[in-house]
């Protein structure tokens, strides 16, 4: 009976196996370290749109989606909610909420970013008590608005009457010519906290010496603002500007709390539309047709703010 000898490792293998799991550690840690954030996006972001993308090329409704019978139908979804008016009527009451939020969120936070830049007494208290509206749940903040915009015992048509502006109540969310300006209101209170802080971190990162340049040169405070403030604002105000537009394209819950899109249509905004049609008339591949709709146009004004932000990094 002969016996196998085998032979002992020689010193430069031994040597070599600790600094080959060193080297091949070094090339997978990394993607160690991503593969949480990357199961999470494909659980959530990806696997959700490209189902929405798949249905919006299907017939989808309770029934087919639960005996799985959603024949493939191509473009028709898509022809049917262009070809539909109440999309192409929420589109245009996204884009009059869109602008008229944004003039006055920007607006209102820019002036309580120049208020608040400045060493005042409580200015901190003054400050925190503007965040309020941010921290709020937006179905609380909706909820309240909507209690204060009631046409009969509402404490804004209160105030108005009793200072004279207005001698009967005005039907803030029951009327379709105003209702939309009652949920804009809403939503100017909700996103000023938003502007104000991202402008006001704008403000403190311009140096103080610049300032006092210029009041050794005479410049008034209006040629400082013009001349100094707006010009080195540009790229944080271009910032806040389109996060703006991202958002508010998107706004859902607190019109859906103030009004649910009506009344007839009139607050009715794209993403109402895309749940109205979705899970009120359970048409889920025309409703997944509109919210890829509206995912192309936040994906094109993403893709214009990214385009933005580059030119103003590279100018």
């Amino acid at each position: 009976m002969s016996t196998t000898l085998i032979p002992p490792p020689r010193i430069s293998e031994v040597a070599s196996s600790p600094k080959k799991r060193r080297r091949l550690s070094r090339r997978i840690g990394p993607y160690l370290f991503l593969l949480p954030a990357t199961c999470f996006m494909i659980i959530f972001l990806v696997y959700p749109i490209g189902s929405m993308l798949v249905f919006s090329f299907q017939q989808v409704n309770i029934g087919g989606l639960l005996s799985g019978d959603t024949p493939f139908v191509g473009l028709d979804n898509y022809r049917t909610v262009l070809s539909d008016a109440a999309f192409r009527s929420s589109f245009l009451v996204s884009l009059a909420f869109t602008a008229a939020s944004l003039i006055f969120q920007f607006s209102i936070g820019f002036l309580l970013a120049l208020l608040f830049n400045r060493r005042l007494p409580l200015i901190g208290v003054m400050r925190g008590s503007v965040m309020i509206a941010w921290m709020l749940p937006i179905v609380v903040s909706g909820t309240i608005f909507k209690w204060m915009l009631q046409s009969d015992s509402g404490i804004i048509n209160y105030a108005l009457q009793s200072i004279g502006l207005i001698h009967t109540p005005i039907h803030w969310l029951s009327d379709p010519k105003i209702a939309i300006w009652g949920v804009i209101i809403a939503n100017i209170w909700i996103g000023v906290p938003f502007n104000m802080s991202l402008l006001l971190a704008g403000l403190q990162s311009i140096s103080a010496s610049l300032y006092e340049a210029a009041v050794v040169d005479g410049a008034s405070a209006l040629r400082r603002l013009f001349f100094i403030t707006l010009p080195l604002m540009r790229s944080t105000s271009l910032t806040v500007l389109m996060l703006g537009l991202i958002y508010t394209l998107n706004v859902f819950d607190v019109i859906y709390v103030m009004t649910g899109g009506g009344p007839v249509n009139a607050t009715e905004a794209m993403p109402i539309y895309a749940y109205r049609i979705s899970f009120t008339q359970f048409d889920l591949g025309s409703g997944a047709a509109a919210a890829i709709l509206i995912f192309l146009l936040l994906l094109a004004v993403s893709s214009i703010y990214l385009w933005l932000i580059r030119r103003e990094e590279t100018a």
